[in-house]
Formats: C-alpha cells, structure tokens, sequence
C-alpha cells in the first residue's frame, strides 16, 4: 500500500501536468459542412483575410458567403457531395451556418483591426496555427487573464474600460 501511495505522489503530478487545460481545450464544434484550414490556408497559403475580411470598424472577422467559396469550387471539387451541397445553397443565396469556435461575452469589446495592426500580432496569436488544422478547435485562452498578460507583454494598457462596456 505504501508502495501504491509512494508512486502516486511521485507520477501523479506529472500526469496532471500533462492533462489539457480544459478552460479551453475543447471538442470541434459541429459544422455544417468539413472545412480543412489545414487545405486553405496551410497547402494553398489563402490569408485569413481572404476569406474572414474584417469589414467596418474592425469589430469582427466575418465568415465567408457561399459567394466566395464558389469563385474556387465552381471548378474545384465539383463532384463532391459537399461542395454540392455548398452550390446548392449559393444557388438559393442560403449561407451555412457555421459554429463558432471562439466567443467573448458581449461585454467585452475586441477589435480585430486595431490587433492585427500591432507588431507580432497575427491570427495565429489568439486562434493558434490555423493553418495546421483540419478541424477547427478553440486551443487558446481567451479568458481576461490571458488578454491582460498579453496586454502586459506588447506594453498595451489594461484600464478596464479599454475593453469593458462602462454600465
């Protein structure tokens, strides 16, 4: 028993620190379709922009319309079911409705703009590599702790008010 107990106090700490941090390490959501970023923006090198311009103010990225896609795959993958069913609701102007991945609460106030303007910042800073998934994931802390450690890092302010609705 004491033997039992001994190993546990010396590999148990190491398994945990192993353990993904479940705050953030979660499942793919369910999409409406299979979208590799892997394919996209990895293989092919499309920006991120390409296809999530951040229209406006900057607020938000924005997911592509059926629209965009179809400039490729009217002639690329034309016989997958998916894609298909991709053409199908671009020809009724029908947008898929995708799961998002990342989400702050509507407290909070992120512009997209104003972050990727900032040397060393880039999508791959708060969505991780993108362009190295098949499957989207949220993989990295977006909690407030991590936004004012980065905050801290870059030498951007943490005054509350800079990202949190004044009610």
């Amino acid at each position: 028993m004491r033997l039992g107990a001994a190993i546990l106090f010396c590999v148990g700490p190491a398994l945990l620190a192993q353990a993904p941090e479940p705050r953030y390490q979660r499942p793919a959501p369910e999409q409406p379709l299979p979208y590799s970023h892997l394919k996209h923006a990895g293989e092919l090198k499309i920006a991120c922009a390409e296809c999530h311009p951040i229209p406006g103010n900057g607020d938000f990225a924005t997911l592509p319309a059926t629209a965009k896609c179809m400039t490729c795959h009217v002639a690329v993958k034309e016989d997958s079911p998916h894609i298909q069913k991709l053409a199908g609701w671009h020809a009724k102007g029908v947008n898929p409705r995708w799961a998002p991945v990342y989400r702050i609460p509507n407290y909070v106030s992120f512009n997209h703009r104003k972050h990727v303007s900032v040397e060393g910042v880039n999508c791959g800073t708060c969505h991780g590599p993108v362009a190295e998934r098949e499957v989207m994931r949220r993989e990295k802390d977006i909690s407030m702790a991590a936004c004012m450690d980065c905050h801290r890092t870059k030498g951007a302010s943490n005054d509350c008010l800079l990202c949190h609705d004044q009610r």
